[in-house]
């Protein structure tokens, strides 16, 4: 079987390091190419868009795939349409790997919000000094607000417009709570603004911010699309893979 997997995450390279060189298995993996120096799988990689869900269609039929893994971002909302989508259409069987969202805790000071417009709207009641770890893009949603400055941490440089009271931290996870207690500390933080993107990998700004009683601005994940088949696991998805045979 030839196997696309989506992916540009922890979980979908540890994927391809399952199923590649195994046994009745042809893996390629899709990264969209937004990261200048992106952690590869194991295997055949491909980088780039697809052009739409009319490209995708055809590059998976060109291509003779039997089968589509989405192990995307959680907040790459428009592939994951994209890919149910095309592999429907196709009726190919498509999965999607989601790791759990974070969960709320005792001392957290959480303010949820549907998108990041909201989270721009949110936090210009909260605090002069905002932490931003949206990633790269999205950021000019807050490019409006003067009366607040920005840490903006992301692993490659934001694009388009940035608030004009700045500073741009590149720096790629993971984090640790002593690191992320010391820049909220030293940047002297008053409020945090995360996308709910789950994984250990940067959940320690969670434990420092509760650590110091900030509030935290929680953007929630898009909705997956309607009848999608999830796993949360990677477990969960090589088994799925396996009964595909």
């Amino acid at each position: 079987m030839k196997i696309l997997i989506l992916g540009g995450t922890r979980e979908a390279r540890e994927l391809a390091d399952k199923a590649t060189g195994e046994r009745g298995f042809d893996i390629v993996s899709s990264l969209a190419g937004r990261v200048r120096e992106p952690v590869l799988p194991t295997g055949a990689v491909r980088v780039g868009g697809f052009g739409g869900v009319d490209g995708l269609r055809k590059w998976l039929s060109d291509n003779g795939i039997d089968a589509v893994v989405d192990a995307t971002h959680p907040f790459a909302g428009g592939i994951t349409a994209n890919a149910a989508a095309a592999a429907t259409s196709l009726e190919l069987p498509v999965l999607h790997v989601r790791r759990p969202g974070w969960t709320e805790q005792p001392g957290d000071r959480w303010i949820r919000v549907a998108d990041l417009a909201e989270a721009a709207k949110t936090v210009a009641g909260l605090g002069e000094r905002v932490f931003l770890t949206i990633g790269r893009q999205g950021v000019g949603a807050f490019a409006g607000l003067r009366d607040q400055w920005f840490l903006v941490r992301a692993i490659d440089p934001p694009e388009g417009e940035l608030p004009p009271r700045h500073e741009v931290l590149l720096a790629r996870g993971p984090f640790t709570v002593a690191d992320e207690t010391a820049l909220l500390t030293d940047r002297r933080i008053d409020v945090l603004v995360t996308k709910d993107s789950g994984g250990a990998q940067t959940e320690a700004k969670l434990a420092a911010a509760r650590a110091l009683a900030l509030p935290v601005v929680v953007v929630d994940r898009p909705a997956l699309p309607p009848g999608a088949r999830t796993v949360e696991t990677v477990a969960a998805a090589w088994e799925w893979l396996r009964r595909q045979r």
